[in-house]
């Protein structure tokens, strides 16, 4: 009989406990303060109006943990919060705004390539899309770069309250089939900051990351 693969024990994660830790311009500075082969990190990344900081503010049951702004386009550093010690979450700079200089969207693109492609502490990365505008260009350049960097993709369809069920389960149906093209791990979810819809889901995916690190660590020690 083939042995039966060990379980993977999940720690509960205490994500109310996260706190602002540092921020950075790019990864170089980055690396300077949180060398990049220690820890463990799961980013955050979306359009400017996805819904990105309402949705770490919501996993936190913090209210004003990651600063939420009317004009889409102000964050443009690296943010980081620790949850415990060793394991992190980055709020990576919000893209795509069209207000905002060509020069400065491409100095984040490039910040945002160099993260994904370079930081080895990274072990998953949640993409944040409008349900009603899913799957942009940037947004599947982000997530061809993460595919190449053999980072697991959670894509969460925000403010998914803003379609009647119907409409949801269409809308996600349709973006599973579409998020196959990817040809790697990119796992699609229904995600409302204001209702709560898919915080659980997101709780249990990034205490996941965090286990199978955490086991990979214990294996190699």
């Amino acid at each position: 009989m083939p042995k039966a693969r060990p379980t993977l024990e999940f720690q509960k994660i205490h994500f109310q406990k996260a706190h602002f830790l540092i921020s950075a311009p790019d990864i170089k500075h980055l690396d300077k303060h949180l060398p990049p082969e220690t820890g463990i990190e799961v980013a955050f990344a979306g359009r400017s109006n996805a819904g990105k900081s309402s949705a770490l503010n919501r996993l936190t049951r913090q209210k004003s943990l990651a600063r939420t702004s009317k004009t889409p386009g102000r964050t443009q550093l690296i943010n980081v919060f620790e949850v415990e010690e060793g394991k992190r979450l980055i709020d990576l700079p919000g893209y795509g705004f069209a207000k905002v200089p060509l020069e400065m969207k491409l100095k984040w693109q490039r910040s945002l390539g160099e993260y994904l492609q370079n930081r080895s502490s990274l072990k998953g990365l949640v993409v944040l899309m409008d349900i009603r505008h899913p799957f942009k260009e940037l947004d599947q350049q982000l997530i061809y770069w993460a595919i190449d960097a053999n980072i697991p993709v959670l894509a969460l369809l925000t403010k998914a309250d803003k379609l009647k069920s119907g409409a949801r389960k269409a809308t996600l149906l349709k973006m599973r089939e579409e998020a196959k093209n990817f040809e790697g791990e990119v796992d699609v979810q229904l995600f409302s900051s204001l209702k709560g819809i898919g915080v659980e889901i997101l709780e249990q995916k990034i205490a996941h990351w965090y286990a199978l690190e955490d086991q990979r660590q214990v294996q190699e020690d």
